[in-house]
């Protein structure tokens, strides 16, 4: 028996083509799934985009710098299950870091690492001493010529200081501090713009879980412009971008 059909109307597509077409919808969909997936994995626990906004690593990282970060070299923790993936190195002397501050544990800085669990430290006019001994420090840069600077956040320095505690006589400043004996599992770090960085000499040492990963590259880098480095980009500064982080 024949069935009817108005002339009228647009004739059906075949069943296969309309199987078809779901079924490239289907895989569309499955693939955009699996790709952002793919990424949040990735993102969480090998490489992350982090942006410089300050001049506190001026000379090695500048504000407008987008940098690539490998969070897997210290150990990556996996979002919502409260596990680390185990560590390919240990943090060095003289890597630059990305961690979380004790005082702002959920913010994300970089600074260069200057002293390990065990170490003393301590800076005489501007000068970094490792262990009794004079470091070489290329990268450093000193833009502050006219004098010292004192901070009060700097008193939590007399706790540690190598002949024991010495709170209220101890008179710790910008340029000149120490000797410190860095703790067990604790870390110290310096801005490479030594005279315009919030580092470990104001909020004190860095623990070793706070550490996130190292910068690799920088993926694109342009010169903020208005009141306190603004995210307005005027150049792209072209020499920079795909330089590795040293």
């Amino acid at each position: 028996m024949d069935l009817w059909h108005d002339p009228e109307l647009p004739p059906e597509p075949p069943a296969n083509s309309r199987n078809r077409f779901t079924r490239f919808l289907l895989e569309g969909v499955r693939s955009v799934v699996i790709t952002l997936m793919l990424f949040m994995v990735v993102r969480a626990v090998m490489v992350e985009a982090f942006k410089i906004p300050t001049s506190s690593m001026e000379g090695t990282l500048l504000a407008g710098d987008f940098l690539l970060v490998n969070k897997a070299v210290y150990g990556s923790e996996i979002p919502g299950l409260g596990f680390t993936l185990p560590a390919l190195a240990e943090p060095q002397w003289g890597e630059v870091i990305v961690f979380n501050p004790p005082h702002e544990p959920t913010k994300h800085y970089v600074k260069r690492l200057v002293g390990l669990p065990g170490d003393t430290l301590e800076m005489v006019g501007k000068k970094l001493r490792l262990n009794g001994l004079p470091v070489s420090e290329p990268y450093v840069r000193h833009l502050d010529t006219g004098g010292d600077a004192v901070h009060p956040g700097m008193a939590w320095q007399a706790r540690y200081l190598q002949e024991g505690p010495q709170p209220g006589r101890y008179r710790p400043s910008r340029d000149n501090w120490g000797p410190l004996v860095v703790p067990e599992d604790r870390y110290f770090v310096l801005g490479d713009n030594r005279d315009n960085s919030e580092d470990s000499r104001y909020w004190g040492f860095v623990e070793r879980e706070s550490i996130r990963g190292r910068p690799w590259i920088v993926y694109y880098s342009s010169e903020p412009t208005g009141a306190n480095l603004g995210l307005i980009p005027r150049e792209v500064r072209w020499e920079r971008i795909l330089g590795r982080i040293r």
